[in-house]
This record gives C-alpha cells, sequence and structure tokens, in this order.
C-alpha cells in the first residue's frame, strides 16, 4: 500500500488541482462495510453523509448483482436485452401512473442535461427557472443552470435564458415563517410574467424537491404545487432533480416530489440509485418521449448496460427486502428529535429540518440577526471526524451541517451522533 505522503504527491502532480479533499486532514479510506468506513491505520468512521452508498457500502448483494452480470454479459443498448426492460418496468412501478418511459444514463449530471435537453425540444425555448443556489451537475449546461456553481468562486453569472427565483427559505431567506410558500411561488409568476412580456415562451423550471447544495432545505409547503401550476399554465415543463434525495430516504415516501404533492413531468434521479456503480436516468411521460422522438436518436455508449441494470435493480431489491424506507422513516424521525433536543439547548441551532435520513442542521451565531455560523460549522465538521463520525457543510453561507447516511443507518448509530455533536457543542 502506497504511504500517505506517496499519495499526496502523486495526486499533486497527476489530478486536477480543482478537485478538493475533504476535512482538514485529509483521510485514506481503504475499506467500506454499511455504514461504516476505515482508513489505512484500521480506524472506524460511522459515515453519516455518503447518500451514494445508499443501501450500505459494498452490499454484497448488489456485488454479486455485478459481478454475475459482469461474468455473463456486458454490451450496449442495441441489442434485446432482458436487463434493462425488467429495470425500467421495476423502476417506473415506483413513479406515479403516466411516468412510464425511461432513458438510461450514467450520472446526475447527464439526466439533467438530457431532461432540459428533452423539455427544450418539447417547447421550443431556453427560457429556463431556478432556484437561487441550485445545484444540477458539473456539465456546461448545468452550470448555467446552477446559481450555487455560476455566482459562487469562479462563476460569471447566469445566461440570459436563465431566470431566478429566490431560495425557498422559510427560516432565513426573503420570505419567512411555514406559510411563505404562497410568497415564494409568486416570485415564479413574476418571471414568468417578465419572459412573456419579452416576447419569449417559458420552458422548463427546474428543482430539486428538497434541496442539497441549497442547505438541506425543505421548501414551505404549497411552493412547488403552486408553482409547477404556474408554470404549467405558462405552457412550460417542470422537473423534479431527484438526484440526492430519491429512492425511500424521504421515509414517509419513495420520492421527494411526493412529499410536495406534486406529479413533474419529467424526473431525474442518479447518485443512490447504483449504490456507488455509475447509473442514473431520466424518467417521462410516452406523450413527452414520443414528441422528443424527432428523428435524431438517443444513444448512449454505457447508459443502460446489462451491469448497471443489474446492480439498479438489486439496489431496489434490497430497498424492498431490508425495509429500508421504513427504516429511513424511523431512525430519521429519532434522530430529527434528538437534533431537536439539541437546538433546545444550544442557540447555535437555528433550525434542524428535513424528512427521513436526509436532515440539515443551520448553525447561526444570533438568534435574532441570524448570522450564519460558517467557521464554527466547519470546526464541528472537523471535530467529529476526529471522533469518528463524518458529516460534511453546505449551504450558500457552509453554515449547514448535513447529514445524508446510508439508508442502513441504525438508532444507535443515531444515538452516536447526537451524543457527540452535544458533546463537541458543550
Amino acid at each position: 500500500m502506497l504511504a500517505r505522503k506517496s499519495i499526496y504527491t502523486l495526486r499533486e502532480t497527476h489530478l486536477s488541482p480543482s478537485l478538493s479533499l475533504s476535512y482538514n486532514e485529509p483521510l485514506h479510506i481503504v475499506k467500506g462495510e454499511g455504514q461504516y468506513l476505515y482508513d489505512a491505520e484500521g480506524y472506524q468512521y460511522l459515515d453519516a453523509v455518503n447518500n451514494i452508498q445508499h443501501v450500505g457500502h459494498c452490499h454484497p448483494k448488489v456485488v454479486a448483482a455485478a459481478q454475475l452480470q459482469y461474468e455473463k454479459l456486458n454490451i450496449n443498448t442495441r441489442y434485446l436485452d432482458e436487463t434493462i426492460v425488467n429495470y425500467a418496468q421495476k423502476l417506473t412501478d415506483k413513479m406515479p401512473a403516466g411516468l412510464d418511459v425511461c432513458f438510461f444514463t450514467n450520472s446526475g449530471s447527464e439526466a439533467n442535461d438530457l431532461a432540459l435537453r428533452i423539455a427544450r425540444h418539447v417547447t421550443q425555448s431556453k427560457e429556463t427557472i431556478v432556484l437561487d443556489a441550485a445545484y444540477h451537475g458539473n456539465l456546461s449546461s448545468l452550470i448555467e443552470i446552477s446559481p450555487y456553481k455560476h455566482n459562487g468562486k469562479g462563476g460569471s453569472g447566469a445566461p440570459d435564458f436563465v431566470h431566478t427565483v429566490p431560495m425557498p427559505d422559510s427560516f432565513r431567506g426573503k420570505y419567512r415563517g411555514k406559510d411563505s410558500g404562497t410568497a415564494y411561488a409568486n416570485e415564479v409568476q413574476i418571471l414568468l410574467d417578465e419572459i412573456q412580456e419579452s416576447g419569449k415562451q417559458v420552458s422548463v423550471f427546474i428543482a430539486e424537491s428538497l434541496m442539497g447544495c441549497g442547505g438541506q432545505l425543505v421548501p414551505p409547503q404549497g411552493f412547488l404545487k403552486e408553482s409547477f401550476q404556474k408554470v404549467r399554465k405558462a405552457g412550460g415543463l417542470c422537473i423534479a432533480d431527484e438526484v440526492q434525495i430519491g429512492f425511500g430516504r424521504m421515509g414517509d415516501h419513495f420520492w421527494g416530489f411526493e412529499t410536495q404533492d406534486i406529479v413533474p413531468d419529467i424526473v431525474t434521479m442518479g447518485k443512490p440509485m447504483g449504490n456507488g456503480h455509475p447509473l442514473s436516468a431520466v424518467v417521462t411521460t410516452k406523450a413527452i418521449a414520443d414528441e422528443f422522438n424527432n428523428g435524431m436518436e438517443y444513444f448512449n455508449s454505457f447508459g443502460g448496460n446489462p451491469v448497471s441494470c443489474a446492480v439498479g435493480h438489486a439496489v431496489l431489491n434490497v430497498i424492498e427486502d431490508e425495509g429500508l424506507q421504513q427504516n429511513a422513516k424511523d431512525v430519521g424521525k429519532y434522530l430529527k428529535s434528538l437534533l431537536n433536543e439539541l437546538k433546545e439547548k444550544y442557540s447555535m441551532i437555528g433550525d434542524v429540518r428535513g424528512h427521513g435520513l436526509f436532515l440539515g442542521i443551520e448553525l447561526v451565531r444570533d438568534l435574532e440577526s441570524l448570522d450564519p455560523a460558517d467557521k464554527e460549522a466547519y470546526q464541528i465538521e472537523n471535530a467529529m471526524k476526529e471522533k469518528g463520525i463524518l458529516i460534511s457543510t453546505d449551504g450558500p453561507d457552509h453554515n449547514i451541517l448535513k447529514i445524508k447516511p446510508p439508508l442502513v443507518f441504525n438508532r444507535e448509530n443515531a444515538l452516536f451522533l447526537a451524543e457527540t455533536l452535544d458533546e463537541i457543542l458543550s
């Protein structure tokens, strides 16, 4: 095994300097199992942040599915193959009626790029409405619609066809309180009116059902539902970005958009879908898919290959067989209650939010000014790591502690996390 110093040297020589490492003392992780990671010295860490390893690191049934299919066949999608159609059927069975057609891709970025392309073709427009602080992927087309990137360091702002709604933050945003959903939806209407007055047609409204990089943010009830209604009335399509939050993580629901009582025109998904294997998808209606079928073939060399579909199918089976959606509901509710107890104890905790095992803790320096405690959040993130728990920070002001563990996370893990955070805050 290479020494830590040698890895650093090779990384600095051969990897892009824009590729960052987590924590002020980076970890050398060599093994994963369930909700745990192990470093080169054998030290165990409770993983409370890697939502990609959805059913647990190196789940044996997922590993076996990949190995078995690799030994048999891996090929592109130009041949009849049962793995892709069986998986597509099982995946769309999890969707509301009408969302029946799949396009398979390899990453959340690919899925969102394709969803944009479909919507722009159907509407014959590029006019796009997005949420402030949203992140939708690392392709050029997605940096354009991701304020988290184009308004951040190194960014150059939004192109003129991208229109930004204030982040629907009921705790520290432009409109506050649980009943602020309509006020934020009215901001969508203002943009729709501006687009129409300029003589253009809205194409699409794309939103994460719960915002990830925006700070584990749960939109106020009614915001997405009213916004979808307004966009559709104006002739646009609505995309739900489920890349971070889908597949049972919400606990009460399989998809994040279900928590908002909406049915999108197009759904994108990725990250947890393959439990670490590169797999993602766009799901839409037959009518939209048929309209996109204009003679220019959509083909993806690796998207929907038999190994990927076997892996994805195994992930869905594990979620069902091991009751992981119910576990997310039960353990998430328990952890959230523990965090709310800490909120009563420490004034630095301004807000605890989320659904299931997708939780955020917003840290502030003062409960009146709500000044974001960004440096403190970074200190806590690193202190938690030193005590064997991996979390991260996010949000436009980098003051959110982000908790999104594998769904095998249990009550004992939740108590350990809360007690450790209590110890650090005290």
